[in-house]
């Protein structure tokens, strides 16, 4: 059994403040010791589960966030590539698991919700239904038949995640007072509750069903203003349909981040 862990930052246990995920801030390495635990937490989950093989992907910012030292020695570990955001994956997964997700840009009640970039994105559709990062990560595992077997983050998140993807196990492991400030439960409590997830998650994967958008699959993204629209829209492919929208219409869900 072969687990594909990807790890975003925003929804890990115990980051209640929006200082803990960005590189720079004193309080940021204290945020990258928390998401090592959860990690670790659903990693110990997968084998327990029965998983044999895992790869686990550090994207936060392009991931420089791992503290390798401190990851369970199981796993192998990579970050994204500029042609993929999952390198490794291939058909040879048995499902994906995405760790310390937030939910989509707009999202009422979500902590640090965004989709991609807080200062640009308003809105990101395939074929006409809005899609956060755990919609997109879960169409591009789904080019390779890998279903998306769980999620953690804050409530919204795993709300977002069952309504788009029922079946899958979610952990919520906080909730939003505000877009920049969030209530959380003890790390310890929240760190088996991803154990017990992970191991769930791994003995369910073959019941699950991968997410494959029908081809060919439209794109469209809505920006914040106009002039943000401008430059993608003047990008080989991408057509201006509105004031702050462009279009892309691509051929496989290997594409889904380019527009």
């Amino acid at each position: 059994m072969k687990i594909y862990v990807l790890c975003d930052m925003e929804g890990t246990s115990g980051i209640w403040r929006r200082e803990q995920v960005d590189q720079g801030n004193p309080q940021y390495q204290q945020g990258r010791e928390l998401l090592m635990a959860d990690v670790n937490a659903a990693i110990q989950g997968c084998y327990e589960g029965g998983a044999t093989e895992i790869v686990v992907g550090d994207t936060h910012g392009g991931g420089p966030n791992f503290l390798i030292e401190k990851m369970d020695p199981r796993p192998w570990y990579e970050t994204p590539s500029e042609f993929s955001p999952l390198p490794s994956i291939d058909e040879s997964f048995d499902g994906l698991i995405l760790m310390c997700h937030h939910a989509m840009a707009g999202t009422q009640d979500g902590f640090l919700d965004h989709t991609q970039s807080s200062a640009s994105v308003f809105d990101y559709t395939i074929n006409g239904v809005s899609y956060g990062e755990i919609g997109q990560e879960t169409a591009y595992a789904g080019h390779f038949n890998v279903p998306l077997i769980m999620v953690t983050g804050d409530e919204t998140a795993c709300k977002e995640t069952q309504a788009q993807f029922p079946g899958a196990v979610t952990v919520a492991v906080k909730r939003a007072l505000s877009r920049s400030r969030a209530c959380c439960m003890h790390p310890e409590k929240a760190h088996e509750l991803i154990r017990k997830g992970a191991a769930e998650a791994v003995r369910k994967a073959k019941t699950l069903k991968p997410f494959k958008p029908t081809l060919p699959i439209t794109l469209e993204l809505t920006y914040y203003r106009t002039d943000m629209a401008d430059g993608a829209a003047a990008q080989p492919g991408n057509e201006r349909v509105g004031p702050r929208t462009v279009r892309r219409v691509v051929q496989t869900a290997l594409e889904v981040l380019k527009i």
